[in-house]
């Protein structure tokens, strides 16, 4: 049986693409292993799925100064020689990863091994620790058509992001049932990221005067940014974090509001949703959102409001100029080629793999 070796971590962005591989893999027949940190996100998403898993030692390499800047170039050290004695052990046939500081080390000890890597890159350009695994990479998967040209010409292929396939199986009556919502008004759902966004969150709930007349909102607002006074105000509802129900949701909503991650936005694109995106800022961020999003409208996805431009009547302007054109945006997105990256990235892998047990 081959064997491959999964790896990524750091945020759920570094670990949801492989799990979205997963079910792919084992039809396939390969046998699957996780590497990442001893107690990062990734540690539990990956447990739960039944795969194997292994932590390594894991420092971050930042541009900016940091005392930690002293201390954790000896945790990578410590986690290359870790990531050696794993591939050492278990002799993956090929290694898949997704980013992350703590992919860097199993990177580079599988260039050791002479074990052939498979990349992917979800922003727009690639961030330090791809930048780092790029040279011993055999293939760069990456996102937008504007990537390609920060690739290596003979790694870079353009695949889109992997999609959870049952996230494309949800039931929008199971969807509205579950919000205890009703048919008879749009939905408009607005995710603010894993950990919640004061910006996007305090910009909806300020417009939920002229909203809620018109449409009905799903809020998932992050972890302990639930507002109490809003818990009774018909026609809205607000989740901290929704797991297994999140794909009757977005079955159910007519429009999403979202930031602008690349895996957010890939999701989005591939379930066909009208929608407003609101890019973290340039001053909060190194820019990527801003360039996946303004990606993403110049192909004719999405509407842009970048956090700058940002008030009640941008917003509303925004929705509703989107909701109007709703047929429009879904009829772009559904030729999009960019909507079947499991097969492509599965296809990279089984090439690696040729030949091999």
């Amino acid at each position: 049986m081959k064997m491959i070796m999964l790896t990524g971590g750091g945020t759920a962005g570094h670990v949801t693409p492989n799990l979205a591989l997963i079910p792919s893999l084992r039809d396939l027949g390969y046998e699957i292993r996780y590497i990442g940190s001893y107690e990062g996100i990734e540690k539990k998403l990956i447990e739960n799925t039944g795969i194997p898993y292994d932590g390594i030692s894991s420092g971050k390499l930042r541009r900016y100064f940091d005392l930690k800047n002293f201390s954790d170039p000896f945790r990578v050290i410590k986690g290359y020689g870790e990531a050696r004695k794993l591939l050492k052990k278990y002799k993956p046939d090929v290694v898949f990863s997704k980013g992350g500081f703590v992919a860097v080390p199993v990177v580079l000890a599988a260039k050791h091994y002479r074990i052939p890597t498979i990349i992917h890159e979800s922003d727009m350009t690639p961030g330090l620790a791809n930048k780092l695994c790029i040279p011993s990479a055999k293939k760069v998967c990456c996102n937008f058509p504007e990537t390609l040209q920060y690739l290596p010409k003979d790694k870079a292929v353009l695949t889109g992001s992997p999609i959870r396939a049952e996230l494309l199986q949800g039931d929008r009556l199971s969807g509205l049932q579950y919000a205890h919502l009703t048919a008879d008004k749009p939905v408009i759902l607005v995710i603010g990221g894993s950990l919640g966004s004061v910006t996007v969150n305090t910009a909806v709930r300020n417009l939920l005067p002229r909203l809620l007349p018109d449409y009905q909102v799903v809020h998932i607002c992050g972890k302990a940014h639930l507002d109490e006074s809003l818990i009774h105000a018909k026609g809205y509802v607000q989740y901290e974090y929704v797991d297994a129900p999140l794909k009757h949701l977005f079955a159910a909503a007519d429009l999403v509001l979202s930031r602008a991650g690349a895996n957010s936005i890939c999701e989005i694109l591939a379930l066909r949703k009208p929608n407003v995106l609101i890019p973290l800022s340039a001053a909060a961020s190194r820019g990527d959102q801003i360039l996946n999003a303004n990606s993403f409208a110049k192909q004719g996805f999405s509407t842009v409001l970048e956090e700058e431009a940002l008030t009640d009547d941008s917003l509303y302007q925004a929705i509703r100029d989107t909701y109007e054109n709703r047929e429009t945006f879904i009829h772009t997105m559904e030729q999009s080629h960019l909507n079947n990256a499991v097969k492509t990235i599965t296809d990279l892998i089984q090439e690696c793999t040729a030949g091999k047990n």
